[in-house]
């Protein structure tokens, strides 16, 4: 039973536990509330993984340029690249959350004992200041994500400028990503009893009111991916490496295939290099370290869609956002999608780093929780398209790509 029980993939199991639940929640009704402490109980683990993940991934992701030279003529351009890109796209998720408004008008009560916290009035002076944390480990013990964030990437940065001295601090770190990386899988194999629980609470309390702005979460996060991968990394390979988008498209369609069924970055890593490779003419210098930092640091799909899920949190539970709130959310989800791993799931822990950044109930989590799975899908295939695009745009200007293979780009 519980062999098979695993043999079964487990975006299988959150599908089939997210039917089970509504079906659960709409027949039991109200009484469904007695079952959501497994619900809370899952999130409460995921809360467990926020601050570790972000630092050690972090510092493993800056560590692993390996050299700060590195940083210029090829690392600097794709760093940029990537960070442009990134804050484009959770400019796009927020701008299409304040369109759309997909929790708008369906306004739910929190559960008993919760509360809203209210978002503090900072100055832009404050708020450059308190991105210095005056002492880590009480910013960790707090959870205080933003400052977490800025001494993450100085320590990797430390690393760097150490060099071979600081080899085994960069060794430690990077397996101590990795372990963060296991712990993780396992906190989501709890994932279809937790989705059960929260998803037959909320059609048990809820109802169907409750069920019909998660669909327009899933367009809206469909949506965003396409606009990404058509006009931002359309953008990169038309205007910035002057080639032809079908071509593009063509020698990253395995890639974006293997990426969209997998939901994982790192596991698509090896098909994305033969593909930029093989198919788009770059140089395996250039391939291999910027696919490689992509991998790590290039989650465009997780940041738009941290900024959509925010504003529908806000929204769905009548928090009200100032243009500060707005400006911290574009900065931690942007952070935060660089400091997301790339498995399955990792956006889903990333949510509570930028939902207490600005207030946003963790509760939210049980709405978008069920349905996750399928937009990390798409998510991941705009991921490493984007891993593509930026590494064809810096070998164009680099001068390091085969314009002939790329133009005869084909499927391999």
């Amino acid at each position: 039973m519980v062999r098979a029980w695993f043999r079964i993939p487990l975006w299988q199991r959150v599908i089939g536990a997210l039917i089970l639940g509504v079906i659960t929640g709409l027949l039991w009704g109200e009484g469904a509330e007695q079952i959501k402490w497994i619900g809370d109980f899952f999130i409460r683990a995921i809360r467990m993984l926020v601050v570790p993940l972000i630092l050690f991934s972090l510092v493993a992701g800056v560590a692993a340029i390996g050299d700060l030279r590195k940083l210029g003529t090829v690392g600097g351009r794709a760093l940029l690249l990537f960070v442009i890109t990134g804050f484009a796209s959770v400019t796009l998720g927020l701008t299409l959350g304040t369109l759309v408004t997909p929790g708008a008008g369906r306004t739910f009560e929190l559960p008993e004992g919760a509360t809203i916290p209210e978002p503090a009035e900072t100055s832009v002076t404050e708020m450059i200041l308190a991105m210095i944390p005056s002492n880590p480990v009480q910013t960790m013990a707090q959870g205080d994500v933003l400052p977490l964030i800025v001494f993450a990437l100085l320590f990797g940065i430390g690393i760097l400028m150490a060099g071979k001295d600081a080899a085994p601090v960069a060794r430690g770190v990077d397996a101590a990503a990795l372990v963060m990386q296991k712990m993780t899988m396992l906190v989501m194999e709890l994932t279809p009893f937790g989705v059960f629980a929260l998803m037959a609470w909320v059609a048990g309390t809820f109802g169907y009111e409750g069920l019909i702005p998660l669909a327009s979460l899933v367009a809206l996060n469909y949506l965003g991916c396409l606009i990404i991968i058509a006009v931002i990394y359309g953008g990169l390979v038309r205007l910035v490496a002057r080639l032809p988008l079908i071509d593009f498209f063509r020698g990253m369609a395995d890639a974006m295939a293997v990426a969209y069924s997998t939901a994982s970055s790192s596991a698509t890593l090896p098909v994305t290099l033969r593909c930029v490779q093989r198919n788009l003419g770059v140089s395996k210098s250039v391939s291999s370290f910027v696919v490689s930092l992509g991998a790590t640091i290039n989650m465009n799909g997780t940041a738009m869609y941290l900024g959509l899920a925010t504003l529908f949190g806000a929204q769905i539970f009548g928090v009200t956002l100032t243009f500060g709130d707005y400006v911290m959310i574009a900065i931690t989800a942007t952070l935060g999608a660089i400091g997301a791993a790339g498995i399955p799931g990792a956006g889903l822990i990333m949510m509570g780093l930028v939902f207490t950044s600005v207030g946003v109930p963790l509760e939210t989590i049980a709405f978008v929780a069920g349905v996750d799975r399928i937009m990390d899908m798409m998510r991941t295939a705009t991921n490493i398209t984007g891993d593509g695009a930026v590494s064809v745009a810096v070998a164009r200007m680099t001068g390091d790509i085969d314009v002939e293979e790329f133009e005869s780009a084909d499927d391999v």
